[in-house]
């Protein structure tokens, strides 16, 4: 499926985002020692002076110290405007991020209103991005195994160098927290939703407790102020759904409205979008604050552009999943993967989303696992640990993997699919753990991971070996992640349940 037209992007550079820049000024010096990016936006979008850029984040700030913060932040949905226009609206998000919570690093993610990419480019090549109020180190490690994943992401330095919607963000960033961790710059530009979708999978695999994510996006672009509000709420509507479908129609629907001068809904509509395939029932989407431009200037109210900002939470801080699923509901995914594989001899299509319209659990975003056997013997396994996709459509696709696709196995042939038997994994949400004694050997399944290497162990394997806590591990440690007997001890733990039928 492919997304909106290019044109949808191409508005915003139009007017890069808002006619609010001031001129030119200049910019500290980066450190000869390290590659620096500059703070090139300095005195455009935000004061260059390192005294009043702080006396003015901390003014945003401070009016909103009355709202809370949370332990638990996910992500965020910030705008990118001039910090005259849009920084209450961000300031009201940044708010929500408890200053005493550590994360490993945060994934900065924006649109490009430059360069078209066909992809996302993640700025691998500097050690730190400055603005006057310092400098914010750059997590390139993570940044190189990002695109050594998937080359949907690589790195084109014209998509960073004069870029704003991550720039902008950092004043806030270091002025909210004690230590701002280090970043993953990420501009994301392109509508193809396959591409998209690669991504989410890629980064997936870090939406957990350790990092944040923060989606830099502004909203409707030149409407009339009350055209904004009635576009802008739809698109929040949308939002809030966490039904990615809903808002790419809504997107969709808002391009062709005829309302008058409205270029964009939401100029950050694919990075929001590859958020949204990461969300599953275990995260609460809250908003925060909507304004436009029109509230700050209210002499300018037939042009203007709208902001919101969202905090995504993750409920009970990402602890193991109370999903549950019915005998009804298995025995229906059961029949999905068996048809999957069946049609697929035939060159036939397949849809399980007819079968599933009266099954909730099925349309949730889960990870799973198929594995076909032949009396007892192991035929095939293929799985993912997290979901982007609705359940009954990745049992569809991972049935099929598991059958044609699996490396170590010939394809299955189809006078063997009578005799073999398929048992699906249901994977929870995984759930971080600092030691061992928190895993529960045949409760948890485990995963580890060490810079770009890693490897699982379903909860199941348990019960086909006889081996101690410290041997699941051991062996998932060498033979999964590739990284040594020990090798866990200073890797990252995680454990998840399975829902085996």
């Amino acid at each position: 499926m492919n997304l909106i037209p290019p044109a949808s992007w191409i508005c915003a550079a139009l007017m890069i985002s808002l006619m609010n820049m001031k001129p030119e000024s200049q910019h500290p010096t980066p450190n000869s020692h390290h590659q620096v990016r500059p703070a090139t936006q300095a005195g455009r979008f935000y004061e260059s002076d390192p005294k009043e850029l702080s006396q003015q984040v901390d003014g945003y700030l401070q009016g909103h110290t009355n709202e809370g913060s949370y332990d638990n932040v996910a992500a965020l949905i910030v705008p990118h405007a001039g910090h005259y226009y849009s920084g209450n609206v961000a300031a009201a998000a940044y708010m929500a991020l408890n200053p005493d919570k550590h994360y490993k690093r945060i994934f900065l993610i924006g649109p490009s209103h430059y360069e078209w990419l066909n992809g996302a480019s993640v700025n691998s090549e500097v050690d730190a991005y400055a603005t006057p109020l310092g400098l914010v180190p750059v997590d390139r490690e993570t940044a190189l195994q990002l695109m050594a994943a998937d080359s949907v992401f690589s790195y084109y330095e014209k998509a960073h160098d004069r870029e704003h919607c991550l720039e902008v963000q950092l004043p806030f960033l270091q002025r909210r927290m004690k230590d701002v961790p280090p970043i993953v710059p990420i501009i994301i530009s392109t509508n193809n939703y396959a591409k998209l979708r690669r991504m989410a999978e890629v980064l997936s695999a870090y939406f957990n407790d350790d990092n944040l994510f923060i989606i830099s996006s502004d909203f409707s672009h030149y409407p009339s102020y009350e055209d904004a509000c009635k576009v802008d709420g739809e698109t929040k509507k949308a939002i809030m759904s966490s039904d990615v479908e809903q808002f790419i129609a809504t997107i969709e629907a808002n391009s062709q409205s005829g309302i008058r001068n409205l270029s964009t809904s939401a100029c950050g509509e694919f990075p929001i979008i590859t958020l949204m395939l990461m969300l599953n029932h275990d995260y609460e989407i809250k908003h925060l604050l909507y304004q436009n431009s029109g509230d700050i200037d209210a002499q300018n109210r037939r042009c203007v552009v709208g902001y919101h900002s969202f905090a995504i939470l993750r409920n009970a801080q990402n602890k193991t999943s109370t999903f549950s699923l019915s005998e009804s509901e298995k025995q229906l995914l059961k029949q999905i993967a068996r048809e999957s594989i069946a049609t697929a001899f035939d060159k036939r299509s397949f849809s399980s989303s007819t079968l599933c319209q009266q099954y909730p659990a099925l349309n949730q975003k889960c990870g799973a696992f198929v594995t076909l056997t032949q009396q007892g013997r192991l035929r095939g396994c293929i799985g993912l640990l997290t979901g982007t996709l609705p359940l009954h459509e990745t049992i569809y696709k991972m049935a099929r993997a598991a059958a044609f696709e699996d490396p170590r196995f010939q394809q299955l042939r189809r006078d063997e699919l009578d005799k073999t038997d398929i048992e699906i994994s249901v994977i929870t949400p995984m759930k971080r753990i600092q030691s061992i004694d928190e895993f529960e050997l045949h409760r948890h399944g485990i995963f580890i991971k060490k810079g770009h290497r890693s490897g699982t162990f379903l909860p199941q394997v348990a019960d086909e070996v006889n081996w101690t806590k410290e041997e699941f591990i051991g062996h998932c440690s060498r033979d999964k992640a590739g990284i040594g007997w020990d090798g866990w001890r200073d890797a990252e733990l995680y454990v998840y349940e399975a829902i085996v039928f």
